[in-house]
Formats: structure tokens, C-alpha cells, sequence
């Protein structure tokens, strides 16, 4: 098996378009990640100390969860 070494550069503008898409895909992941935590403790919220307790949490927990 043959090793091909290139030493071309990339285009203009290549690596920086890169690193805007990718800190773009950062911000968008970061927020779907809060959101969904944010839903998870509004959901949570809404339970009786009853269901809570069922599922094996209490209030204080429910700030724990989006961390």
C-alpha cells in the first residue's frame, strides 16, 4: 500500500469557513442541550411531592438535573 503525502494548501477562506460552521454547530448544540433540560425541569416541576417521590426524587433534585 502506496503513502501519499500532499502538501497542497487549502483553498481561501477554506479554514475559516470550517471554524464558523463549526462554532455555529457549537451554539446550536449548546442550546438544544439547555432547552432540553429547561423542558425536563418544567415537566418536573409540575409533579405532586407524591409522583416526585415515585420516581425516586424530591424538589431539591429537580435543579440538579440540567447541570
Amino acid at each position: 500500500m502506496a503513502a501519499v503525502e500532499t502538501t497542497r494548501p487549502a483553498p481561501f477562506g477554506a479554514i475559516t469557513t470550517y471554524r464558523a460552521i463549526n462554532g455555529l454547530s457549537n451554539v446550536v448544540r449548546t442550546f438544544r442541550a439547555w432547552n432540553d433540560a429547561r423542558v425536563t425541569r418544567k415537566a418536573l416541576s409540575k409533579l405532586s411531592d407524591r409522583e416526585l417521590d415515585d420516581i425516586g426524587l424530591c424538589r431539591g433534585d429537580i435543579a440538579d438535573i440540567g447541570r
